[in-house]
């Protein structure tokens, strides 16, 4: 049984702990209103850009679903960016991307195909580097989980763009945790390139009738990449606010532990304390009676 001193010690350094868990889920609390707020001023931008192409290629025929962006080809190389933090004590966060980088590269070394990692973030990129698996690593992105920036989200939609026109790849996923809320994040495997356009169609509103200038394949060949690097900056937010509602959530669950913990120590405490004074009681009786 520990002494009042081991418990007493053990009962300091919980405290020590939750003022730490509870700064921490201020800053993340902090943190994740903020990429709300990023999210919610560029989400108008993006789905503008979506409702525009879409009504854009709704109001064609299927000779005018073309574009060198969504050429079909037998995958034989395959580039993934995958999301992650640049820190842990977030959970599952990063532990769910990297099982499903995992799974998605085992299904690609089924079909033998060469693959090209883009790792954004810590974690994710150390989680590459342990790989025994062959892959290539392209780059290292780790301040774009802390600053989300768009000119490094076009940095990776450019450079995926130009390898695919150059055949240098056939296809590419995107891996990240979707924010749904701060107590859920969903780990998402998503198509990029290929881009399906025939999808763009069939997800079509009313058309629009635009007047066109130059013409309609210099539009669609602007849109369409404009379209792919929002995409990539979207799912940097995305991921940036979902890593700081998991990281609340784990540092409410470490401070309510910690909580049951000091309830514990102290009742532990109070009651070898208790003892001890009922010992000394007894010892000075004792003494009491031995001397009459």
């Amino acid at each position: 049984m520990p002494s009042l001193k081991e418990i007493k010690g053990r009962i300091a350094s919980v405290k020590s702990t939750k003022k730490i868990t509870s700064a921490m889920k201020m800053i993340a609390s902090a943190k994740l209103r903020k990429a709300q707020s990023q999210i919610e001023q560029y989400l108008p931008y993006e789905k503008r850009l979506t409702t525009i192409l879409n009504d854009f290629l709704s109001g064609y025929g299927e000779e005018d679903f073309l574009s060198v962006f969504s050429e079909v080809r037998e995958v034989r190389r395959v580039a993934l960016v995958v999301l992650s933090s640049n820190s842990s004590l977030c959970g599952a966060f990063n532990s769910n991307i990297i099982r499903i980088l995992n799974e998605t590269i085992q299904k690609y070394r089924n079909q033998k195909c060469e693959i090209a990692i883009y790792p954004v973030g810590k974690k994710v990129e150390e989680a590459v580097r342990k790989l025994a698996v062959p892959v290539e690593i392209k780059g290292s992105y780790i301040p774009l989980m802390d600053k989300p920036a768009f000119e490094g989200a076009k940095e990776i939609a450019d450079s995926l763009m130009n390898d695919f026109l150059a055949k240098k790849i056939d296809r590419v996923d995107l891996l990240y945790n979707h924010f749904k809320n701060t107590a859920i994040q969903i780990p998402t495997n998503e198509p990029f390139l290929p881009v399906d356009l025939s999808k763009q169609k069939d997800a079509k509103a009313i058309p629009t009738d635009y007047i066109i200038e130059p013409d309609r394949k210099t539009l669609l060949e602007s849109l369409i990449p404009r379209s792919l690097r929002s995409k990539i900056y979207a799912i940097l937010l995305d991921s940036a606010a979902a890593e700081n509602g998991a990281r609340v959530v784990a540092m409410q669950i470490a401070t309510d532990n910690a909580d049951e913990l000091l309830d514990d120590l102290t009742i532990q405490y109070n009651k070898q304390r208790q003892q001890a004074i009922t010992s000394e009681i007894l010892d000075i009786i004792g003494g009491s009676e031995a001397l009459k």
